[in-house]
Formats: structure tokens, sequence, C-alpha cells
């Protein structure tokens, strides 16, 4: 696996170095999301590439074509329906799937109108990740109940606050909102799907 972050790209290393056939790009700017999901992809027989912005997934996808890729939507540089676009010029029958924590229709809808094959809700695990990567065929139907916008909201906050160790100041300053407003959310149960 090879793993880009920075300015600084080595071209030698934006290649896929096994069996073109299972090339995979991951671009995520959660890094240890990025690395967890990348390294579970390896072990089932994945070549993966995993980059941490929109520059570098545009790189990779110019250079190296991958046959798959596992795509952010929002990244710190920009939108992740652009490297949709550049896979999507570099190899018209790559099977791209869009993750992210912020799912709503509309951004379901311009990921496949973009180019993507499905669209899948951050955390998403590796297994089904893989089983949208290599499912053929139309995209399974929308639940039944989706998640309600406090839902996915809570959800939100949750993961952040565990990726800051349980930090409410750290977690406030990422979240970007007042820390008592956080501690009062916190302190409230989990709401109905």
């Amino acid at each position: 696996m090879s793993v880009e972050t920075g300015d600084v790209i080595d071209p030698m290393r934006l290649g896929f170095t096994g069996d073109a056939s299972r090339s995979l790009l991951v671009v995520d700017d959660d890094a240890p999301f990025r690395i967890r999901l990348a390294r579970a992809l390896e072990k089932r027989g994945f070549d993966v590439v995993a980059v941490d912005s929109v520059a570098l997934g545009v790189d990779v996808a110019q250079e190296a074509a991958p046959r798959y890729a596992v795509v952010d939507l929002r990244l710190a540089d920009g939108s992740g329906l652009d490297v949709v676009k550049a896979l999507r010029d570099a190899r018209p029958e790559a099977r791209i799937v869009m993750l992210t924590g912020y799912g709503n229709i509309a951004t379901a809808v311009a990921a496949v109108k973009a180019g993507a094959v499905d669209y899948l809700p951050k955390p998403a695990d590796a297994d089904a990740v893989e089983a949208a990567l290599l499912t053929d065929g139309p995209l399974p139907p929308p639940p039944e109940h989706p998640m309600s916008a406090d839902r996915v909201r809570w959800e939100h906050i949750q993961r952040v606050f565990e990726q800051c160790d349980r930090n409410v100041s750290e977690t406030a300053r990422r979240l970007k909102m007042h820390r008592r407003t956080l501690q009062r959310i916190l302190n409230k149960h989990a709401p109905r799907t």
C-alpha cells in the first residue's frame, strides 16, 4: 500500500505495484479511516494507493487509471466529485464508490451522475465497500427508514468525539461550536432514527 500525504509527491509512488485488475484508489482526508480502510481492502486482495486530497486523487487517476476507487465527497481541498470526473475520463469502466458523512439525496444524485456506482455513509466498513465495488448490476434500493437529520448530526458528533479521544474542547473546536453547546448535546440521549 502506498499512502501519499502533503504537497510533495514522489512520481514513482503514484502507480500500483500488483495486479492492475485489482488496482484501488482510496481518497479520504480522515487519516485514521483512510489507512484502516486501505489496509483492510489490501488484505482482501486489492492493490491500494491511498491519498488525502483532491489534487493527489486526480494525479493518481490521470497517471495510473485504477480499476476501482473509494472517494470521500468532502475533502479539505475540494469536492471528491472532481476525482470521480478525472477517474471517469481516465478509465470509463472504473467502479467508484462515494463516501460521505453528510449524506442527503442531492449529494447521492450528484455522485451517481458524476459516475459513482454506489454511495455509502461514513464510516463504512470494508465489507460494505468491497461489496459495493464488486457488485455488478443496479444499485440497491434506498433504506425504507433512513436516518433523520438529527440522527445523522448525532452520529457525526459522536464520530468526531471518538476521533478526539473523547476530548470535549478539541471536539468543539473541530466542529466549530461552543464547548458548552457540545456538552449539552453529548448529555442528551441519541435521537431516534
